[in-house]
């Protein structure tokens, strides 16, 4: 099996889905005249400015949600990952994929606002590439195919990483404990602990649906990345004579690569996808869930959320073991070779480990149980949000049967969410990694393929995007959103609330 997932992983991590995220970040980047840097300060003054409903979560919860989605064991493990494979300048790639993805992520979240439905069991908002693919793709076999890749993707293959990365964490603390039987597994008795107590806790949230998993998320997050970013900066001014080296060491590195080119902006894109999501799919879920007045609004909280997340926190990251040294480079010969080898060999690369060293060196204990508790945080609303995508999926692919039939079929992504974050806690960290790289990696393709042709065919975010900012310029109070005038067809949701109104 993990000879099939790591020959699976390079065929669909190719060179092309690596320069497809690129491409398609700079091609809307372009068409949207580059509405990441135009309406900066108009995001961020949204983001605080929605009311929640009945039936929706406000723009700020979405944000918070997604934003949980986004700030995981990537931001950890994957940045030392990136760098301990990539090199230094995997970083700067890891900028790149961000500043243009944010453009991507406001594409596939204002979509999701412009065809979400409300669902039929519990009168709460949905949406999603699925939504979009057959509503504004009019693609329903598409739309079919996405929402079973992301069930498999979220419910299946994601988890195991961040559950992986907590246990990990905790364990480099306590150490793995006496050995035992598991299930058949040889594995170390505090690892069955940590994994209990993450099963226990993340069952209480996520039977509670989406209004409290966002209550949760809004709760820990900000303070949790706040206070990561806290520590990253002190880390910053306590060796002030070393920042200038390490952004020398990172841009020099984009010129000459140590790690090779290929490897710098293969690890670097594949990381920053991983880490922030842009095209991916799964951001646009918690977009469809949120109460705006016009769709374009939580698109442009979303391409926040982006910023927020490389820009701030995997560049907190990058800096802390970059800053101490704390990092090991993998050669591309044989294994256990290395172009830079600062810590011992047995460190492994896909884990939060190279962090942890960084903190402990300047903080000694504490850095390290601070990232064992950051960790444990970050990816536990990590697949608090993956449950809830591979429900929205779910619910999409079940929508038009009979009650009975949706009530049975949303026990599948608590079920396999539960198991597959035991199955990832206690397997190898390379493994768990690979099959994550193979759910991300296939929903991208699709995702990206599909919001790329829907561009050539309907253009709705572009119109939207006009639309908003017409209105902004006229000066309205209230926004509304017209689906029809715009010549976006079935818009259904909005064209309803027009109606009423």
């Amino acid at each position: 099996m993990e000879q099939f997932i790591n020959t699976l992983n390079g065929i669909i991590w190719s060179p092309a889905l690596i320069y497809l995220c690129l491409g398609a970040g700079l091609f809307y980047s372009i068409m949207t005249r580059f509405v990441q840097v135009r309406m900066f300060k108009e995001m961020i003054s949204l983001m605080f400015s929605g009311v929640k409903s009945a039936d929706g979560i406000s723009s700020f919860q979405a944000f918070v949600v997604a934003l949980a989605n986004r700030v995981g064991v990537g931001n950890i493990a994957g940045v030392a990952a990136a760098i301990g494979f990539g090199g230094p300048s995997a970083v700067f790639w890891m900028w790149v994929v961000a500043f243009l993805g944010a453009s991507t992520a406001y594409v596939e979240s204002t979509m999701a606002q412009i065809y979400k439905e409300r669902d039929p069991l519990t009168g709460q908002y949905r949406g999603g590439p699925a939504y979009y693919f057959e509503k504004g793709l009019g693609q329903k076999w598409y739309a079919v195919l996405f929402a079973i890749a992301m069930v498999i993707a979220c419910g299946l293959f994601l988890p195991g990483v961040q559950a992986n990365g907590i246990v990990s964490a905790v364990t480099r603390i306590t150490g793995d404990g006496a050995a035992m039987n598991f299930l058949g597994m040889e594995v170390g008795s505090l690892r069955v602990v940590v994994m209990a107590v993450v099963v226990f806790g993340l069952a209480t949230i996520i039977f509670g649906g989406i209004k409290r998993i966002a209550r949760v998320a809004e709760f820990i997050v900000p303070f949790m990345a706040l206070g990561y970013i806290i520590l990253a900066l002190l880390i910053m001014v306590m060796n002030l004579d070393k920042v200038p080296a390490v952004f020398g060491l990172i841009m020099s590195d984009i010129f000459n690569p140590m790690a090779g080119l290929g490897a710098a902006i293969g690890w670097g894109v594949k990381r920053g996808v991983y880490s922030n999501e842009a095209g991916q799919g799964t951001g646009p879920h918690h977009a469809g869930a949120a109460e705006v007045e016009h769709p374009a609004q939580q698109g442009l909280v979303q391409a926040f959320s982006v910023y927020v997340d490389t820009l701030l926190v995997c560049s907190a990251t990058a800096f802390m073991i970059l800053t101490m040294g704390t990092y090991n480079v993998q050669g591309t010969l044989e294994s256990g070779q290395f172009i830079v080898q600062n810590v011992d060999a047995s460190v492994e690369i896909g884990t939060p480990a190279f962090t942890q060293m960084a903190l402990e060196a300047t903080f000694g204990s504490f850095g390290n149980y601070f990232i064992a508790i950051a960790v444990f945080f970050f990816a536990f609303t990590t697949v608090m949000a993956y449950y809830y995508i591979a429900e929205v999926n779910i619910a999409y692919l079940t929508r038009h049967k009979d009650k009975a039939l949706q009530k049975l079929a949303m026990w599948f992504p608590k079920i396999s969410v539960i198991l597959m974050v035991a199955y990832g806690s206690l397997n190898s960290a390379g493994y768990i990694w690979n099959l994550g790289d193979v759910g991300v990696g296939m929903t991208a393709w699709l995702n990206i393929v599909g919001i790329l042709v829907m561009f050539f065919m309907a253009r709705p975010a572009m119109r939207a995007l006009k639309d908003y900012e017409d209105q902004k310029k006229a000066g309205v109070t209230n926004y509304t959103f017209d689906p029809v005038k715009l010549g976006i067809k079935n818009a259904t949701f909005w064209e309803e609330r027009l109606r009423n109104k």
